[in-house]
């Protein structure tokens, strides 16, 4: 993905854009919009395609591979190209993908009732981190656009940098802040497609230049803290008030008014309703290099799908997937919140009949938090209203099952209560009956795509609907009979009556029986061997049926933007009742994987002086993997330092990584992999484990070990586990081990953390005589009938 603005010709060249009063009144209005939105490749909508004309119509041909033709005017001839509307997705998925911002020149009144050139208007402006629509995005993936400002003064926000991110498609939006160093970290971690930056913010590349956001510029004056200020308000009470520093202040005005440029600058966003404040330090931090070492989300040894998020993925909707996400992303450090979540974990498993209803109820859930999204922008249309009906009548059964949950007759062990934590997510699942009885009192069952088409709202909903529809309908049945009677009355039994677009209604004559037709029929069209005629009664009826259609198509609009307004009002019960569902749905999957994959729950302590204690522990991913695994245990003195060695391929780093990866998940909620197992609570997790360039970074790999060195040797402290793997291999022996030997020394004697540390330098084994709370391991391997053993 770019990481940066690239420089594009997206609307007319200078010379067509400057002749205004040459160009036709479609090229002017078009001319008009990439003014509007230079920093976009406009899409004008004609018809049933969007076209791109000049030097943008030729990006469009380029990059979605549609053909390039030309149109002529006084100007004379330039380029157009153009993709369908109905099934535009593909194309502006690769439009996005090639680094370009596309806004959607829309009609915006009906072609057929225009006096003259058809009013067009830019609805929204898409971009690679504010996309929308559900052909664009992964369902369960969040997809933010970030945004950093820095402080005005030194104190403000720690001298550091505000970021802001929301995710356009859900309402979801977190404000923190920090230096630097930290709030990279944060951007690695919430992974936005997208960034943009105040004019005085520091420059943030990502930490995988494969995987990384587009950047681009946007207008400074938004990110100004009066203009921020006033862009705040309606999401929030004094907002000044609200946030660590002006730059936090700064960088979520400016991303909420970027957001709402892209959506077509209506004014707030409405559905943005969870706009939270939070501070880094309330979760275990894992920057990019952990997120990585660790394959939380990417394996790039084993397969992309071999990896930790996947191994815990059985979630049965997008919101509990995207749920899981965030819980892995950013785990507990308060011991509380981790043990309540295991509770719940720990029921569902116990109570297999209530974990598998549950499973199967929520696999009926749609995505509540875009569909809600979509309903406040006044873009949901009747099947949406219907998804988010289906996805309510799930509810009522879902607090059933709960409930059962602590019932004597749930199976398991029968005294044993429902822990606080379902209870309270059974309360948090509210039922919305208002919202639901009108969703089904009002919308069809089975709803036409378009909103306009008819058929939208039910039989029996509006008076004056269903008078018009009657109406209609017995227009169109009295025509019906009316061919059968015209028959009986002129005796020409190949009489029909037809319809088309252009002439309405008429009776068909052939040629060879036209001495029979009466008088009065009055002739409406002449063909080849027959002549159409119409009738004043046909033509009286024709009146009575299309303006009966016609009334009941705009008021069946005007329903149907009611109801869909009346929804829009219950917009945070909404998002409340998604809260409680994907939450739900996580512990759901945690507890499903807990039970398939004999995980056992950990015992959590919060003394400083806890350390680890696993027996039997396994690599989540890696027995997913390979038939056989061999357990280890692990015990671990808080701020203890254990020597790793052994040869290659004897299993140090999977250890290694079984045990922080045992550290995460227990602070996810989910239970671990083993025997048992006893786990502190740590707040920051460091990794520099495996040997690779950084070619896009300009990097070595010796230098970018050093790097990753330097920052752990920072930033670690006594509640932090650290993973060492290999330390000073990039470079010669004897300064090799000189490195590996200082690292060890400083994280045993100056941070005080807990470490794992992984060598082929021996002789580092000797600093167990020396540090008192260094001890050493060592693996073997052993070769049989060509099967390695470790």
């Amino acid at each position: 993905m770019p990481t940066a603005d690239r420089e594009v010709a997206t609307g007319l060249p200078p010379g067509v854009a400057d002749a205004r009063e040459e160009l036709t009144p479609m090229l002017s209005q078009y001319a008009d919009l990439c003014a509007a939105h230079e920093d976009a490749l406009v899409l004008f909508q004609v018809g049933d395609f969007y076209e791109a004309f000049c030097e943008a119509a030729e990006a469009v041909a380029r990059v979605c591979e549609v053909t390039l033709t030309e149109r002529s005017d006084s100007t004379g001839d330039y380029p157009m190209a153009g993709i369908p509307i109905d099934n535009a997705a593909p194309y502006l998925e690769s439009l996005l993908d090639a680094g370009y911002r596309v806004a959607v020149g829309d009609q915006v009144e009906d072609a057929e009732q225009a006096s003259g050139l058809v009013d067009r208007a830019v609805t929204e402006v898409i971009t690679p981190g504010t996309v929308v629509e559900d052909d664009l995005l992964e369902s369960g993936t969040t997809n933010y656009v970030a945004a950093v400002a820095a402080g005005e003064t030194d104190a403000d926000a720690g001298g550091g940098v505000g970021l802001a991110a929301v995710d356009v498609s859900t309402g979801e939006c977190l404000v923190t802040s920090g230096d630097r160093d930290a709030v990279a970290g944060e951007l690695d971690r919430i992974a936005p497609a997208e960034l943009i930056a105040g004019p005085d913010a520091p420059t943030f590349e990502p930490a995988d230049a494969e995987r990384g956001w587009t950047v681009h510029e946007y207008d400074p004056g938004v990110f100004e803290r009066r203009a921020a200020t006033e862009r705040l308000e309606p999401y929030l009470p004094a907002p000044d008030r609200r946030f660590e520093g002006d730059a936090e202040l700064r960088a979520a005005g400016a991303v909420l008014a970027y957001a709402e440029y892209t959506q077509g600058d209506d004014g707030p966003l409405s559905y943005v309703t969870r706009l939270r404040r939070y501070d880094p330090r309330d979760r275990l931090r894992l920057d990019a290099a952990a997120q990585r070492s660790l394959e939380l989300f990417e394996n790039r040894g084993l397969g992309a799908s071999d990896t930790l998020f996947d191994a815990l993925d059985e979630t049965s909707c997008a919101l509990g997937r995207r749920c899981l996400e965030r819980w892995l992303r950013r785990p507990l450090v308060d011991a509380d919140a981790i043990r309540s979540r295991h509770d719940a974990v720990g029921e569902l498993a116990d109570r297999t009949l209530v974990r598998e209803g549950v499973a199967d109820a929520l696999a009926a859930a749609y995505d509540l938090e875009r569909l809600v999204g979509r309903v406040s922008r006044g873009r949901a249309d009747a099947r949406d209203l219907r998804s988010l009906h289906a996805t309510l009548a799930v509810v009522p059964e879902l607090k059933s099952l709960l409930a059962e949950a602590g019932s004597e007759d749930a199976g398991g062990d029968a005294e044993r209560p429902r822990t606080d934590h379902l209870r309270g997510l059974r309360d948090r699942l509210d039922e919305l009956v208002a919202v639901r009885d009108l969703i089904d009192e009002a919308i069809a069952v089975n709803p036409p795509p378009e909103i306009t088409d008819g058929g939208v709202i039910r039989e029996g909903f509006d008076d004056d609907l269903d008078a018009l529809r009657a109406t209609e309908r017995e227009g169109r049945e009295w025509v019906a009979d009316l061919e059968a009677s015209e028959r009986e009355r002129t005796g020409i039994d190949s009489l029909s009556v037809g319809h088309n677009q252009v002439h309405g209604y008429y009776i068909e004559v052939t040629d060879a029986n036209l001495d029979r037709v009466p008088d009065d029929y009055r002739r409406r069209q002449t063909l080849k061997n027959s002549e159409r005629y119409v009738t004043p009664e046909l033509k009286e009826r024709e009146e009575e049926i299309v303006g009966a259609a016609e009334r009941a198509d705009a008021l069946e609009y005007e329903l149907f933007a009611d109801v869909r307004e009346r929804v829009a009002a219950e917009t945070e019960r909404i998002q409340g009742l998604a809260d409680a569902l994907a939450e739900l749905d996580a512990c759901c999957s945690l507890a499903t994987v807990a039970v398939e994959a004999d995980y056992v729950r950990p015992e959590v302590r919060d003394d400083p002086d806890a350390g680890i204690e696993i027996e039997g522990g396994r690599h989540p991913v890696v027995e997913r993997a390979e038939a056989s695994f061999v357990p280890n245990d692990a015990d671990l003195p808080r701020g203890s330092v254990a020597v790793i060695t052994g040869p290659n391929m004897s299993g140090k780093s999977t250890y290694m990584r079984s045990v922080a990866l045992a550290v995460v998940l227990a602070q996810t909620g989910s239970f671990v992999p083993a025997q048992a197992a006893t786990l502190p609570v740590f707040d920051r997790l460091f990794t520099r484990v495996g040997a690779s360039d950084d070619i896009a970074g300009g990097q070595s790999t010796f230098m970018r070990e050093m790097s990753e060195l330097t920052e752990i040797l920072h930033d670690a402290g006594p509640a932090s586990l650290v993973l060492l793997d290999e330390v000073g291999r990039g470079t010669a022996t004897t300064d090799g081990r000189a490195i590996a030997r200082a690292a060890a020394e400083f994280v045993h004697d100056e941070l005080g953390a807990t470490a794992l540390f992984a060598t082929h330098y021996h002789g580092l084994t000797d600093l167990a005589e020396e540090c008192e709370r260094v001890f050493n391991l060592h693996f073997t391997a052993t070769r049989e009938g060509g099967e390695v053993e470790v």
